[in-house]
């Protein structure tokens, strides 16, 4: 585990797992790295998993850049430049995909392969109202009861069956409680009335999308105010989709061994220069 400083002054923590090609993690809006703490285990067998905490989540310090996603993705950007990748994997989830699509349309040059799991490019109205009850209760509440109302939209019904289920949660509240609840309530503005639909076309990497059949957040097939997988799957040239049975949102943390094997799978897929 490290901190590294960014050009404009914001100080990111990290952390290496693995070896092997690096693969860049990139979190969801409130849960800072420990989104992929299912997932990281199990993607370190393969590869080098870098995981980090976003500007204003987590262990790092400093706000997200002004420009919305975009400030956002420059400051990845500034990231990985400043550990010293020329190119690298990238996978960001939900909140974290919508970086990783600004990322590579902006910063094509950085992207060996594109990893984007359970995101919209443009959310229909349905989301909108999701997410404006997340933001009053984030102002209202703290981001503990932000944690319980995702997850009520963010895992499957049968997740809720598990004997971890409990635990799961109480991890969830734990995560959350380390984001300022300004930065999400930011973040969640950042992206509610934006279309991103158009860089779709213009990412060039690989990419493979990874959806939940029962995402109720982001889902697959969004009203026509939307933009989803079922336009994005045709939109990005070089692309492949996989929609995993039984699944929420919170795919990394409810089928990761899943997940993992996926991204093994299409990453591995590349052919040699």
């Amino acid at each position: 585990m490290a901190t590294i400083t960014l050009p404009g002054g914001e100080t990111v923590w990290y952390k290496r797992a693995g070896s092997g090609e690096p693969i860049l993690q990139i979190h969801g809006s409130a849960f800072g790295h420990r989104n992929f703490e299912k997932l990281t285990p199990l993607t370190a067998l393969d590869f080098e998993s870098i995981d980090f905490d976003l500007p204003g989540f987590g262990q790092s310090q400093g706000k997200p850049r002004d420009g919305g996603l975009v400030g956002v993705a420059e400051q990845v950007f500034e990231f990985i430049r400043a550990l010293g990748f020329s190119r690298l994997h990238v996978h960001g989830t939900s909140f974290g995909a919508l970086v990783a699509l600004n990322l590579a349309a902006h910063h094509p040059e950085v992207i060996d392969r594109l990893v984007l799991s359970c995101f919209l490019a443009k959310y229909d109205r349905a989301a909108q109202m999701m997410r404006s009850t997340w933001r009053r209760t984030a102002r209202d509440s703290g981001m503990a009861a932000v944690a319980d109302l995702t997850a009520v939209a963010g895992f499957s019904r049968s997740f809720y069956e598990r004997p971890e289920a409990e635990a799961q949660l109480a991890s969830m509240r734990e995560a959350f409680s380390h984001t300022d609840p300004a930065t999400f309530i930011a973040s969640t503005k950042a992206v509610e009335q934006i279309d991103f639909s158009p860089l779709a076309s213009q990412i060039k990497a690989p990419t493979l999308l990874i959806a939940g059949d029962e995402d109720n957040m982001t889902p697959f097939a969004p009203a026509p105010s939307g933009y989803g997988f079922d336009q994005i799957k045709d939109a990005i040239n070089d692309s492949e989709t996989v929609v995993l049975s039984d699944c929420g949102h919170y795919l990394v943390l409810e089928q990761p061994e899943k997940a993992a094997a996926l991204i093994k799978a299409f990453v591995q897929s590349a052919t040699p220069e």
